[in-house]
């Protein structure tokens, strides 16, 4: 079984009714763990279906199959209905590749740096106040 681990923290926000929160992936998800870990983002979700920012930070992020961005694209969906919003920071090219190859990228906003990320996360949504 390859090694994952997904940890989240919060990001203090300043709109009320707001959930931030930062989303470390490290290792690989792959066959052997990407359902269970999808768990873990999927409680997050359900704990705050409204409204909630959250800023995936890729940086010990080496790999990822494609049912992890089956759950990547499922999981924007289900934020972005609750009037949220998803960004991704520091990926490595290999995993920035792919997000474009799948077009991803054109939905989710990817960052260079987390404070870069952080930033826009925690921007106004366009149309919203």
């Amino acid at each position: 079984m390859t090694q994952a681990t997904i940890t989240a923290e919060d990001i203090p926000a300043s709109l009320q009714g707001t959930v931030a929160k930062v989303v470390k992936f490290v290792g690989q998800l792959d066959e052997s763990n990407v359902d269970e870990k999808a768990k873990i983002i999927y409680a997050i979700i359900e704990q705050a279906p409204k409204n909630l920012f959250l800023l995936f930070d890729f940086e010990g992020l080496e790999y990822m199959n494609s049912k992890s961005i089956g759950y990547l694209t499922d999981w924007y969906g289900k934020v972005t209905e609750g009037g949220g919003k998803i960004v991704i920071s520091k990926a490595k090219s290999n995993i920035l590749d792919i997000l474009q190859v799948v077009g991803l990228t054109q939905l989710i906003n990817c960052y260079p740096t987390l404070d870069e990320a952080k930033f826009a996360l925690l921007q106004p949504i366009a149309g919203t106040n």
